[in-house]
């Protein structure tokens, strides 16, 4: 199975370009959702964040998602360590899905595909970017959130010169109509290269 690696910055439109592949009638496996799951019913997962951060990351079997932000966003030593947690799970989890798959192709959506290396396990690898006052507005708009943790994850991500150096297709989403058209060039260009 051939597997296309879809990345971006925070406030990209990821999501949006997954959902166009998705039309198109490709599966697409978004990690960060995956691993949320997995956080709440992988026992071994549960056990290990509970050792790292303490009791106070579960609250009544929840995961307690504004404690573990706080815990991780400015301190890169407890990302990599809860990271190393969860990130083979959400692997070996991701090649059970890939096997029950069958498209020409699948997508794995993941904001840090560089940065936790899983890209190398990718036959190709598109890069969703966006200017970033857009992706701040975007996310100021979606999210409950503010310009200083927007900032934070930013600093935690490469930025899209790196990410496009490393990339077989970049989608500019700037413009849903044009994005489409995008997606579409990208995924023939993909189908044809796989026949």
């Amino acid at each position: 199975m051939i597997i296309v690696g879809l990345t971006g910055g925070i406030g990209s439109g990821k999501t949006t370009v997954a959902k166009q592949f998705n039309a198109l009638g490709i599966p697409v496996y978004i990690a960060d959702d995956e691993a949320k799951k997995l956080m709440i019913r992988s026992k071994i997962i549960k056990r290990k964040l509970i050792q790292l951060f303490g009791e106070q990351a579960y609250i009544n079997g929840a995961l307690n998602r504004p404690f573990l932000a706080k815990k991780i966003f400015n301190n890169a030593s407890n990302l990599e360590k809860m990271n190393a947690i969860v990130h083979p799970k959400v692997a070996s989890h991701f090649k059970r899905w890939v096997n029950k798959q069958k498209a020409p192709y699948v997508l794995k959506e993941s904001a840090i595909l560089f940065e936790n290396n899983s890209y190398i396990n990718c036959d190709y690898i598109i890069t969703v970017t966006a200017p970033k006052e857009l992706r701040i507005e975007r996310l100021l708009k979606r999210d409950e959130t503010s310009l200083e943790k927007i900032q934070a994850i930013m600093n935690n991500q490469w930025n899209d010169d790196r990410k496009t150096e490393k990339s077989d297709f970049v989608i500019v989403n700037t413009n849903l109509e044009d994005t489409i058209r995008q997606v579409q060039l990208t995924h023939n260009k993909i189908v044809n290269f796989i026949q």
